[in-house]
């Protein structure tokens, strides 16, 4: 297959942008709009004159109570996200990209701001989007050096990030009289034989001016939030890795993209009106100012708009027969392309609070209450009306009979004028008070179960807090707080983990020396061209106050059993190391609401650092006298064995001597018996034995 031609690249990503814009015009424009307007509490456009016009707030409520839920999970701690090591080795280098990511996100981007647009943009609207990239900023200065060696010259060289301007050398000569030596120069063995030998000239020493241009390169990976109308995708997208196109269209002023390095002619040539700044959700947005008028300066084209989109599709451009993914730039309505390039990865990060299976935009938290901010604005209506018309009845007359100017004035105490008795009758309101309010409180019933916004999970409802027991209490508030807790888990373990891997995955590519941060009070060098990519991630999620009242419960007790152990197995033993329980005390203060742990108790780290150096120290200062113990010690064990060694001998030589003991008495005994058995044999013959007896 041949590559693909530049006619027919433009016609692609063209009808890609069409599919697109229409997708969005017809799924999300509309809906946007009406949304924002709900959000804002703008009229319905059915008010009816004299009528009562009060617009309820359900849909603002609702997410105004869901934020500061969503904000406490994932901003109470300074680690967002954590990646975790696959192989013991990678431990070290987890903790370091855990660091780097989270310093990347809150310190070096406003992480709280950003979480909270995306965060609210996804209950709103839908989606919310974030943009991760690596901004190149690369500033370059002017320098000038004069009368450099050639060491400095060399050391100044050696830098990648300078280029040679000019450079010229300078000769300089020292003639033998001392005073004409300069005052700076330092002469070595050879010029004082010179000297000596009547040489009037010293060799030469050569110093170098140069002129350089250094590139500072103060680049960093960005974090920005994407308004939802900017963020196009094809109508068939899963999700954004098997997406076939995604775009960014947004504008730009001409004067940035020309110091972006593009073309003056060429990108005035495509500036101008979009349609962009006529979207819906933009007006809406910006009603409140000039009915949304964008202002542009006729006077500087520098200033003029620019519409700016960045695409990023797949596509055979290279004619492999295997589809691969492009970014490409282009401007203008007419999508003229200024860059097209092979990419590995598409920079964006979306979260939506519902998912929809299949389809990569789910449903918003305001979509499934704005039906039920018409109703509750329609009751009021009604009821507010009704107490109108109750505390002002309408009244009948008999023409002609009463005086309309004295009946008309709301005076207390007017006298109404009539020519007999009963010439006006007031008609009667039926109340509707009970049923509406009754009415209401099933709208909110609704909303509870939909959403689980309700006086419950708040805390507030009367009605909960005279439940027998706390715990029953505790439960039902912690039932309302479950779909909360859902949205804050769909979150992690989609856009946010999307984020963290993309922050790592930015240092890595364009990180090219170690940076040193400022964490924890302290400064730590991190080098993540060492990072292996193969982390697991976790989000740091707590959800729901009574969660979290049980983590420290049980981290209260974890912290009480440690210190037990330490207690009663010293600092050194097997089961517990003080840094494990800094670890937990941390965790404590972090539930608490402290983020800065250090301000009360030092790191793990610094812990097992400054435990390693006591023992080094002891082991250092009780070197002589654990040598004299050892000597002590094995004389101690000399002794010993000899002693034992001697009573073994002693032992085997009494053995002995009752062995001959033993065996000298049974030598007797038997020489005793045959002195009897012999007398014995003797009598019984007769014979006198009395002289051979022995003698006593």
């Amino acid at each position: 297959m041949a590559k693909m031609d530049d006619s027919t690249f433009k016609a692609l990503i063209d009808d890609h942008m069409v599919d697109a814009v229409n997708y969005y015009d017809t799924e999300f424009s509309a809906d946007r709009s009406e949304t924002l307007d709900y959000y804002l509490g703008e009229p319905f456009g059915n008010e009816v004159e004299d009528r009562s016009q009060v617009v309820a707030t359900e849909v603002s409520d609702t997410i105004e109570y869901i934020m500061p839920q969503l904000m406490k999970v994932f901003s109470s701690s300074d680690n967002f996200a954590r990646f975790i090591a696959r192989q013991p080795e990678d431990v070290k280098a987890a903790e370091q990209a855990t660091d780097l990511v989270n310093y990347v996100i809150n310190s070096e981007n406003n992480g709280f701001v950003n979480i909270y647009n995306w965060f609210k943009d996804a209950l709103l609207f839908k989606v919310g989007v974030l943009k991760v990239f690596f901004d190149e900023d690369i500033e370059v200065v002017e320098e000038e050096y004069k009368n450099l060696n050639e060491e400095e010259l060399t050391i100044l060289l050696d830098d990648d990030d300078v280029e040679v301007v000019s450079q010229s050398i300078n000769e300089v000569g020292v003639v033998a009289d001392d005073s004409d030596l300069p005052e700076d120069e330092e002469i070595d063995e050879q010029d004082v034989q010179n000297i000596v030998s009547g040489e009037n000239q010293i060799p030469l020493r050569r110093t170098f001016d140069v002129e350089i241009k250094r590139r500072k390169n103060s680049g960093k990976t960005k974090i920005i939030n994407v308004p939802p109308e900017e963020f196009l995708f094809s109508r068939r997208a899963v999700d954004l890795q098997t997406a076939d196109f995604v775009a960014h269209r947004t504008t730009m002023k001409v004067g940035d993209l020309v110091n972006d390095g593009y073309d003056y002619d060429t990108v005035l040539q495509y500036s101008g009106y979009s349609e962009i700044e006529n979207e819906m959700e933009v007006q809406q947005r910006f009603q409140d100012t000039e009915s949304g008028a964008k202002h542009e300066s006729k006077n500087d084209p520098t200033m003029h708009d620019c519409l700016v989109t960045e695409m990023y599709l797949r596509a055979d451009y290279d004619g492999d027969g295997i589809p691969e993914m492009r970014r490409v730039l282009a401007i203008g309505e007419q999508n003229f392309i200024l860059e097209n390039d092979p990419f590995d990865h598409i920079p964006f990060c979306i979260v939506s609070p519902i998912l929809m299976p299949h389809r990569m935009v789910g449903r918003s938290v305001a979509e499934m209450v704005k039906d039920l901010q018409l109703i509750k604005s329609t009751v009021l209506r009604q009821l507010l009306d009704n107490m109108y018309l109750t505390n002002n009845s309408r009244v009948g007359v008999v023409e002609g009979q009463v005086n309309l100017e004295d009946l008309l004035s709301a005076r207390p105490g007017n006298i109404v004028r009539m020519r007999a008795p009963g010439m006006v009758q007031a008609l009667n309101v039926p109340q509707i008070g009970a049923t509406g309010f009754n009415m209401l409180e099933y709208i909110d019933q609704v909303r509870d179960q939909r959403t689980g916004f309700s006086k419950a999970s708040l805390g507030l409802d009367p009605k909960v807090l005279q439940s027998t027991t706390a715990q029953a209490v505790q439960s039902t508030i912690q039932g309302a707080q479950l779909k909360t807790e859902m949205i804050a888990r769909v979150f992690a373990e989609t856009g946010c983990r999307d984020l963290a891997k993309l922050v790592l995955l930015l240092c890595q590519k364009h990180m090219m020396k170690e940076k040193t941060i400022r964490l924890r009070n302290e400064y730590v060098t991190i080098d993540p061209r060492a990072f292996d990519n193969e982390f697991d991630i976790s989000i740091e999620v707590g959800l729901g106050n009574g969660r979290e009242e049980e983590k420290m419960a049980m981290l209260l007790q974890i912290a009480g059993k440690q210190e037990q152990l330490i207690g009663q197995l010293g600092m050194n033993n097997p089961v517990v190391k003080p840094s494990q329980y800094v670890n937990t005390l941390s965790k404590i203060i972090e539930m608490a609401g402290f983020k800065d742990t250090s301000q009360f108790f030092n790191s793990a780290e610094q812990i097992d650092q400054i435990l390693a150096q006591q023992e080094q120290q002891a082991a250092s200062a009780n070197a002589p006298m654990n040598q004299q113990m050892q000597e002590i010690e094995l004389e101690r064990q000399k002794i010993q064995t000899d002693i034992a060694l001697e009573r073994e001998k002693m032992l085997l030589e009494l053995e002995l001597e009752r062995e001959k003991f033993q065996q000298q008495l049974e030598l007797r005994r038997e020489e005793l018996q045959a002195e009897l058995d012999l007398r014995a044999q003797k009598s019984a013959l007769g014979g006198d034995i009395s002289t051979n007896l022995p003698r006593a």
